[in-house]
């Protein structure tokens, strides 16, 4: 499996998290996004991209996790939910990484219960620990309709 490595700092703790490199079309640097009234407080805006006006989502306020400053290392990696093109804010962009299927465990239960909805897996490296993420299922069918109608 092919992933784009990203990280998601909270205080001194850096998560290492992974997306299929065929949901993602492209990664860019942070731009301010537009707000808008009334959204999910995890939506920042949007982004005019090429012409294509794409909702961004803050993947920290996603998942519940303290907010941090931007930096230089700030990106947004833009994907494709279910047929609409997103932008992810993410603390770090690492690498596209090849990691065999057999080095991918189910996640442990007692991170599944937290947030089962969006884990496929959790990939053994040498010395560190991957949690791969299934972007098709970080909204909710209200929120997927909502980003649609932006």
């Amino acid at each position: 499996m092919q992933l784009v490595v990203f990280t998601l700092k909270a205080g001194t703790n850096v998560g290492e998290y992974g997306v299929p490199i065929t949901q993602v079309q492209e990664i860019i640097r942070l731009t301010t996004p537009t707000r808008l009234p009334q959204v999910p407080a995890f939506v920042e805006g949007i982004i005019n991209l090429r012409g294509n006006v794409i909702p961004i989502i803050d993947q920290k306020k996603r998942f519940n996790m303290p907010a941090s400053e931007s930096t230089d290392e700030t990106r947004i990696i833009v994907v494709d939910i279910e047929g609409k093109t997103v932008g992810l804010i993410v603390d770090q962009v690492l690498e596209v990484l090849r990691i065999p299927l057999a080095d991918i465990e189910p996640p442990p239960a007692e991170i599944a219960g937290l947030t089962a909805e969006y884990l496929t897996g959790v990939g053994k490296l040498e010395d560190r620990l991957l949690i791969l993420l299934d972007i098709s299922k970080f909204l909710s069918e209200g929120e997927k309709r909502q980003l649609h109608a932006m």
